[in-house]
């Protein structure tokens, strides 16, 4: 949730109680969640951080107990104030996509230089101050939570007056990257792709997860059936949301084959 969320609710509830001039005692808490679709449940039971923003001890110590199950064995908690919490969240996932967009540009230079990026990806992460996640080259991020939060966290800082360019590159280089495997196929076989049929072996945008949101395939077989493809396609989850995602269903039906 945007920076100043939790002050602003804070301002509803207490001009609410106001209102039916009631006095009650209550705090709004930021704990912002970092599980992964596909593994949210055991993210959640085996947090690697649990971060608690509040302005007063009592909502810090509500939060601790309601946690306490949960990190009996290390601190996970990290406490600090709600503005904090909530600038958390954006600044985590803003960083793991601008670590996938660095990767990918790195790749699209290495195509060209001849270098083996999976070489350079071995040797880079092998210094534990960049380590290897997330440094895996591809097609781009998609999904709910990347896409929304760089752009989140750019509108945040366009409404204090700060340019952020290196949060517009992050944005950029992903929605370029979603684009490249059309390039190299049209590269090989030319632009014109009727009568040639391409398999693609997962929709959505992860593994183990029926989420289409932003997913990279979506640009690649709209793509291929613009180029006039047949596309023939399989993911053990997305199956279902594969259609609706990717266009009308009438054309999905008559061009894109699921199996």
């Amino acid at each position: 949730m945007p920076v100043g969320t939790a002050d602003r609710v804070r301002a509803i509830i207490a001009e609410e109680l106001a209102l039916r001039n009631l006095e009650v005692p209550f705090d709004v808490v930021s704990n912002p969640e970092f599980l992964k679709e596909g593994a949210a449940v055991d993210d959640f039971m085996r947090p690697d951080r649990i971060v608690i923003g509040s302005d007063t001890n009592y909502g810090i110590e509500v939060m601790q107990e309601l946690y306490a199950p949960f990190n009996r064995n290390h601190g996970r908690m990290l406490v600090m104030d709600v503005r904090s919490a909530e600038f958390t969240k954006y600044a985590a996932n803003a960083m793991l996509a601008t670590k996938i967009s660095f990767m990918n540009e790195l790749a699209n230079i290495a195509d060209r230089v001849g270098v083996d990026i999976e070489s350079v990806r071995i040797g880079i992460g092998s210094d534990p101050r960049i380590g290897y996640s997330f440094i895996y080259p591809g097609i781009g991020y998609g999904g709910s939570c990347f896409p929304k939060d760089v752009r989140a966290l750019e509108r945040t800082a366009a409404t204090v007056d700060y340019d952020a360019p290196l949060l517009r590159a992050v944005e950029t280089v992903n929605n370029r990257q979603k684009h490249v495997l059309f390039e190299k196929i049209t590269r090989r076989f030319g632009t014109d792709l009727s009568g040639k049929t391409f398999a693609v072996w997962g929709l959505a945008f992860k593994p183990n997860t029926d989420d289409m949101r932003e997913a990279p395939s979506r640009a690649l077989i709209e793509a291929l059936w613009n180029a006039g493809a047949l596309v023939r396609a399989h993911d053990p989850e997305a199956m279902k949301e594969g259609c609706p995602a990717l266009s009308s269903r009438s054309r999905c039906r008559r061009v894109f084959t699921l199996r």
